[in-house]
């Protein structure tokens, strides 16, 4: 009985010692960089049996041009500097969309609440496309919307019905002695919200607030359907022009690869620094 209880054990430490060695740094870069060679020979092997023509020299273009004038921006960085244009401006609303949702959402009116409630259910059951295209055919020629308004307008609703619910996360996570320490010093519900309960709800929203910030440049690239001019459409149309799909949608995918990275690594820095200061 002891021998198989020494195995057990053994085996028990022998795992325990793999996974932290497969959870180290090292180890997951290794892991990555494995993943994504296999991705891309298996990309290459698909495209050598189509028969396809690789033409990377081409990419660089798109990118920077120099000539006698000097340097000059390609279609590539124009798009991608409409991609954060608009997901800037459409995240900067639902901010707002969202903070009004949630607190009505919290509120004791009972209208604010059924109201917060059906357009929570409205937007996050319906598909980003379908709202899309009711901002712009429908609501378009209504209000006398542009395709870049009505774009700003459907990210803005559909992300803010998603934030709404990360604020209300977050405002419920603080204690409940917070509010009834403010109501007991005569705060009214305004500075509550300002000066205690936002501020301490912060560490609990900013990883989800990333992660909508992250989904926000993605879901940009769906107003490529109504020609906005972002990343996305960028790449259509350079494609239209010289066929060079593979190409081009790797390099599309890889700016968004690194502009979401980018985010990502500030979020988790800010992260950091905020629970050090805590």
């Amino acid at each position: 009985m002891t021998r198989y209880w020494n195995i057990s054990v053994a085996g028990v430490a022998l795992r325990k010692r793999v996974m932290r060695g497969l959870s180290s740094r090292p180890a997951s870069i290794a892991i990555y960089l494995f993943v994504m060679w296999g991705l891309i020979e298996l990309a290459l092997t698909g495209a050598e049996a189509m028969g396809y023509n690789w033409q990377w020299y081409r990419i660089p273009k798109y990118f920077l041009t120099s000539d006698a004038d000097g340097i000059t921006l390609g279609e590539i960085p124009w798009g991608l500097a409409g991609t954060i244009t608009l997901s800037t401006l459409a995240f900067g609303l639902a901010l707002a969309i969202g903070l009004l949702v949630a607190l009505l959402r919290l509120s004791d009116l009972i209208v604010g609440r059924a109201v917060a409630r059906g357009f929570l259910e409205i937007v996050r059951n319906m598909p980003l496309l379908v709202l899309l295209y009711v901002f712009y055919y429908v609501f378009g020629p209504i209000f006398g919307l542009d395709r870049y308004a009505a774009s700003v307008l459907c990210l803005a609703v559909f992300h803010g019905a998603l934030i709404s619910e990360i604020f209300r996360g977050g405002i419920n996570a603080v204690a409940r002695g917070q509010w009834e320490a403010a109501k007991s010093i005569g705060m009214t519900t305004a500075q509550i919200y300002r000066y205690i309960i936002l501020p301490q709800s912060i560490k609990f929203m900013l990883p989800p607030m990333t992660g909508e910030v992250v989904n926000m440049i993605k879901s940009s690239a769906i107003v490529s359907v109504i020609a906005v001019v972002e990343l996305t459409t960028v790449g259509r149309n350079i494609i239209s022009d010289t066929y060079l799909s593979f190409e081009i949608w790797f390099t599309i995918a890889a700016v968004y690869m690194a502009v979401t990275l980018v985010i990502s690594s500030l979020a988790s820095y800010l992260e950091r620094r905020y629970t050090v200061r805590e």
